[in-house]
């Protein structure tokens, strides 16, 4: 009994202290080990930008570097400053803006369509597959007059150069992550009893996202790089109507400036594809609140 009532005796005494580990368990974290070293890669990520610009804006100050040939980054805000006044820089950062979306919009949905159908088909394969490839080695600039031809110097030809360089990335892309679904993974949904419909909702999809929102970050890239070449022929707006028309009066600090909005963009259109995975691949371990 002397046994049994020390053995009790001790399970009393360690039960008074269970809540006090508990609320040791419960104590709120402040600020979770991978946001800190989220913040602390954000801020290294422009220690390299920032120190280039200072370099810059010094070397221009101290006349190394001549005004013509590459003004200083004050200089570039001032113009930035004074076409906004003007309403020219908003207008013509607008027009490449719509021209750059809905080149996105038809380009993705058809680069989408054929990855999916490709993906999923063989037969699709062979008949198709071929024909993009070699669409896709031929060059903007190659294809530019051919172009003009078909649709002119207006909105259409612009919306169709950004349409094709956007195709391609999100065709590829979703053919490879439609095809590197892990098979394993559709047996088991072949077993549970799903439907085809549904394996291709639940498994085939969610397992290629990653792959697809990939394709749409080159995509977002190469949809500036068509539009530059787009927007040198026949051009009335648009940032690359105002690059090539300072350089008719040597404006350096207007084409620097065009070239630092196209940089801002990429890096914006960027940072915005890598808000969708985080969302759209929260379940994903290697996205979502890890990165």
């Amino acid at each position: 009994m002397s046994s049994l009532d020390s053995s009790f005796g001790v399970r009393r005494a360690a039960t008074p202290q269970a809540p006090a580990a508990a609320k040791r368990v419960r104590r709120p974290i402040s600020d979770p080990p991978h946001r800190i070293g989220t913040r602390a890669h954000v801020a290294l990520s422009w220690i390299a930008p920032v120190l280039l610009i200072a370099v810059w804006e010094w070397l221009a100050r101290i006349g190394w570097v001549e005004p013509q040939v590459l003004p200083a980054p004050s200089k570039v805000v001032a113009t930035a400053w004074k076409l906004t006044l003007y309403g020219t820089l908003l207008r013509d950062l607008g027009t490449s803006l719509l021209r750059a979306a809905a080149g996105f919009a038809i380009g993705g949905g058809i680069g989408f369509a054929l990855g999916t159908l490709v993906g999923f088909s063989r037969l699709a394969e062979a008949l198709v597959d071929r024909s993009v490839q070699m669409i896709r080695a031929i060059p903007f600039l190659a294809l530019l007059p051919l172009v003009i031809v078909w649709f002119g110097v207006g909105e259409g030809q612009k919306i169709f150069l950004v349409s094709l360089g956007v195709a391609f990335p999100v065709y590829i892309n979703t053919t490879l992550g439609i095809r590197q679904v892990d098979p394993k993974l559709l047996e088991l949904g072949r077993v549970r009893g799903l439907s085809t419909a549904l394996l291709i909702r639940r498994i085939v999809l969610p397992g290629a996202l990653p792959s697809i929102l990939t394709g749409v970050r080159y995509a977002l890239a190469t949809a500036w790089l068509a539009l530059v070449v787009a927007e040198t022929i026949g051009a009335q707006a648009g940032l690359g109507f105002l690059a090539m028309d300072a350089r008719e009066f040597l404006r350096t600090d207007v084409i620097v400036l065009t070239i630092v909005i196209y940089a801002l963009i990429g890096v914006l259109a960027d940072s915005m594809a890598r808000l969708l995975e985080r969302r759209l691949l929260a379940w994903h371990p290697n996205y979502g609140a890890a990165r």
